[in-house]
């Protein structure tokens, strides 16, 4: 089992950093392998609508959503954490985000799913619901904590301060934890992911 965990603040070893960081050191100790991806403090270009993915599967630009869609299999789930940029998911993240899951597909089907948000003081559940609707576009099962994922601070410092912060981190990777555990015994038990019908797209003009 691996989970992905994306830091999307340009500051790498930041706040955002510091919650995923306490998600990571939980499922470590479940044996669960993961990986960090930083995003890095160059832009990331946005989707042109080109649709070459469309033929390919794979977006056309070779930087790091190409990296992350051909090694989509390895991970079981996906955590994405975002600093608050006005009440929203910072400008590289969106666009990575955009292309990673237009380009990819029904590959996302059957990972779990999960936002992390840090803020000085607000606007972290507008950027929460932000990021959580990638992941139910794309069925896959969002996991929850005891609180709305998010940690409070304007430097690492102060995220080590807020104790109900990082508490909620830590129980996420708990939740996480169980429930790939259950899905690997679901499958050793012959338990797959859902059959889904054929996708029907209809506008509202008729």
């Amino acid at each position: 089992m691996k989970v992905l965990l994306i830091n999307g603040s340009p500051n790498r070893l930041g706040c955002t950093y510091t919650a995923l960081h306490e998600v990571e050191n939980t499922l470590h100790g479940h044996d669960i392998e993961t990986e960090i991806l930083y995003l890095g403090k160059q832009p990331v270009a946005g989707c042109i609508a080109c649709m070459k993915c469309a033929e390919t599967g794979y977006c056309f630009r070779e930087d790091q959503v190409r990296e992350v869609q051909t090694r989509l299999d390895e991970f079981d789930a996906i955590v994405i954490g975002s600093p608050v940029y006005y009440s929203g998911v910072s400008g590289q993240l969106v666009s990575f985000l955009n292309r990673l899951f237009f380009a990819s597909g029904n590959r996302m089907a059957g990972k779990l799913g999960a936002a992390v948000v840090s803020c000085r003081r607000g606007g972290a559940s507008a950027t929460f619901e932000q990021l959580n609707q990638y992941f139910t576009i794309s069925n896959m099962p969002i996991v929850s904590s005891q609180y709305w994922n998010s940690v409070h601070g304007f430097t690492p410092d102060d995220v080590r301060k807020d104790r109900e912060g990082l508490q909620t981190m830590r129980t996420l990777g708990e939740n996480m934890a169980w429930l790939l555990k259950c899905i690997k015994l679901g499958r050793e038990h012959g338990v797959g992911l859902p059959e889904y019908e054929p996708t029907q797209r209809t506008n509202f003009i008729q």
